[in-house]
């Protein structure tokens, strides 16, 4: 039922029927510095301008982008910053995929960390929601994580 559908070894599933009507795609990859993750926002807003949501839908979506990419900041890369991130999205019809990747530290306890307001970093004062608020705002959310290799976190929006 489900093909596997690969950009730059980013691995995302969809229905046969999905992938002949694939519309558009985008792959943004950039280092992992807290500076970029207003780059992130805007860039993923930008290529889903094309679908014409609404402003609550941006807000969403932009809010997600900004959570998945401040946990692979911090949580997987800790201090190394020498990882990228790769965002990839695409659209099929008023379908919108996104796919935040990491080659981190991965997660530990993938169920653990999407438990709201569990945070590892509390010295930090984060407050534990990322996740909650990608699970909130998005219609899927779907985090695969591999200690010592990295994580994904895969969303989906209807616009």
């Amino acid at each position: 039922m489900y093909d596997k559908v690969s950009s730059l070894n980013n691995i995302f599933f969809t229905e046969k029927t999905d992938f002949e009507k694939l519309t558009n795609e985008m792959t943004l990859i950039f280092k992992n510095d807290s500076k970029n993750e207003s780059l992130a926002r805007v860039a993923v807003t930008a290529f889903i301008s094309q679908l014409d949501p609404t402003i609550n839908c941006i807000n969403d979506i932009k809010t997600s982008v900004s959570e998945a990419v401040t946990n692979a900041i911090i949580h997987g890369y800790e201090k190394d910053k020498n990882g990228d991130i790769t965002i990839y999205c695409r659209y099929v019809d008023n379908k919108f995929y996104i796919e935040v990747k990491d080659n981190g530290v991965g997660i530990f306890d993938v169920n653990l960390a999407k438990t709201p307001l569990f945070t590892s970093k509390p010295e930090m004062d984060r407050s534990g929601l990322g996740f909650t608020l990608m699970e909130t705002f998005m219609d899927t959310v779907e985090v695969e994580s591999v200690l010592g290799s990295g994580t994904i976190v895969r969303m989906t929006k209807t616009i």
